[in-house]
């Protein structure tokens, strides 16, 4: 058996290390067909997740996939990413994190007792913001008398 990659044990490290500090951590990932992520949310072939404890439900930062729950337009909704697919990961406050090399998904990496999730397309809470004309305004407060 050869020896495991380092690559998930970084991005567990970064996680923990964003979560004991107070950051948002972000992962962004390219999307190809064993990427199973909300679709109208990919830009250029990626896409950045928000995977911090407050917008994900029962993540597992594993040694082949990251998968969780979250929620994408108020329905809650499976997300799983080949670990292989992981561009980075990244504190959403500082910028601070660690960039990887994307790996092409082999065939036979998802685990037996793992089931494929169908894919999702509405907007979510777990999807970062970008740049483009869809991007919210941000709210503002005005003094009524």
């Amino acid at each position: 058996m050869g020896e495991t990659s380092t690559k998930p044990y970084m991005i567990r490290a970064l996680h923990e290390w964003c979560t004991d500090n107070g950051y948002t951590p972000y992962v962004t990932v390219h999307v190809d067909a064993h990427t199973l992520v909300p679709p109208a949310h990919v830009r250029d072939g990626q896409i950045t997740l928000n995977v911090g404890t407050l917008a994900t439900h029962n993540l597992v930062l594993g040694n082949e996939f990251i998968e969780f729950q979250a929620r994408f337009g108020g329905i809650t909704e499976s997300v799983s990413v080949p670990i292989g697919a992981v561009s980075a990961i990244y504190a959403r406050e500082t910028g601070t994190g660690m960039g990887f090399e994307v790996q092409p998904y082999e065939l036979g990496e998802r685990p037996a007792s793992t089931p494929a999730a169908e894919p999702v397309a509405p907007i979510s809470d777990a999807v970062a913001p970008t740049d483009g004309d869809d991007t919210p305004k941000r709210p503002r407060l005005t003094i009524v008398k």
